[in-house]
């Protein structure tokens, strides 16, 4: 198997990173100096060379010319991250190519003002270079199949050598439950947990009994989980919940039970709740 060469990342990290995920063989870097975008016509004209990094310069920009984004900090930031990245989901989920392609630039630009506040920060600045340097770091370690001299013909194989470089640059992680973040939508919280559960040998019953398996599971994203115990079952025979306790345990349940067949329990709830807003319009226009 041939070793393809690794992104550039010294020459121009912003456009190295978008040149990792998208696996190419010899990225170009932009090699002119920057300078500092002065009106539209040399943002536009930057944009024709590399829209990557004229995105990178209008968003500096922004921030030090503009009165409203020069006073807004990290924690500001995040009811519009949060915002932008369900517009994604819809985008993908019920939108069009054009939506997308639109909602993901809005992303972007997220991310891009994340690191112009951090560029200023005075006790440890960095900037979009920076974030864009350690984000291909690692997709290159994680992906020796691609960039090194591994090999992955199938999405198991591929698992193992990212879970294995994962574990490498994770070692002072003391639980599986380490780096999971809490401020998940609830049901893909259940989900993410479930999994790390079963890493750790944990089934999770949904009847508030956590019991242990024979050996932990894992399993490719979006796929279906090895089962280690029968697949759980949600208050099936049984009565509904009379708790909001009880609706936890059947709530989890159902979540494991996704989990087991390879389903994604926020995007199948998100979807029905959709069925239910056409319904609700379709009986508001009779």
């Amino acid at each position: 198997m041939s070793r393809r060469p690794q992104p550039d990342s010294a020459a121009d990290p912003l456009r190295a990173a978008a040149e990792a995920l998208r696996a190419a063989a010899d990225p170009q870097a932009d090699g002119a100096a920057e300078t500092q975008a002065d009106g539209a016509a040399g943002t536009q004209a930057d944009g024709a060379a590399d829209p990557l990094r004229a995105a990178a310069k209008t968003m500096r920009a922004v921030r030090e010319r503009c009165v409203w984004s020069q006073r807004i900090t990290h924690r500001d930031l995040v009811p519009y991250l949060i915002e932008e990245s369900h517009e994604v989901i819809d985008a993908v989920e019920s939108g069009t190519r054009a939506d997308l392609r639109e909602e993901l630039g809005d992303l972007l630009w997220q991310v891009l003002f994340h690191a112009a506040i951090a560029a200023q920060d005075e006790d440890d600045p960095f900037d979009i270079d920076d974030v864009a340097r350690t984000l291909t770091e690692k997709m290159v370690r994680r992906h020796p199949h691609v960039f090194g001299g591994e090999t992955a013909a199938t999405p198991e194989e591929v698992l193992v050598h990212w879970n294995a470089a994962k574990a490498a640059e994770k070692r002072t992680r003391r639980s599986v439950l380490d780096g999971v973040p809490r401020g998940m939508p609830a049901l893909a919280l259940a989900q993410k947990l479930v999994g790390r559960a079963a890493g750790a040998g944990v089934v999770a019953s949904g009847d508030g009994r956590p019991q242990s398996s024979a050996a932990p599971a894992t399993a490719p994203p979006g796929s279906a989980a090895p089962a280690t115990a029968a697949p759980p079952t949600a208050a099936s025979g049984s009565a509904a919940p009379g708790t909001e306790a009880e609706l936890g345990d059947a709530l989890l349940a159902l979540v494991a039970l996704a989990r087991t067949n390879g389903w994604d329990a926020e995007r199948a709830l998100r979807e029905r709740v959709r069925v239910l807003e056409d319904e609700v319009r379709a009986a508001e226009a009779d």
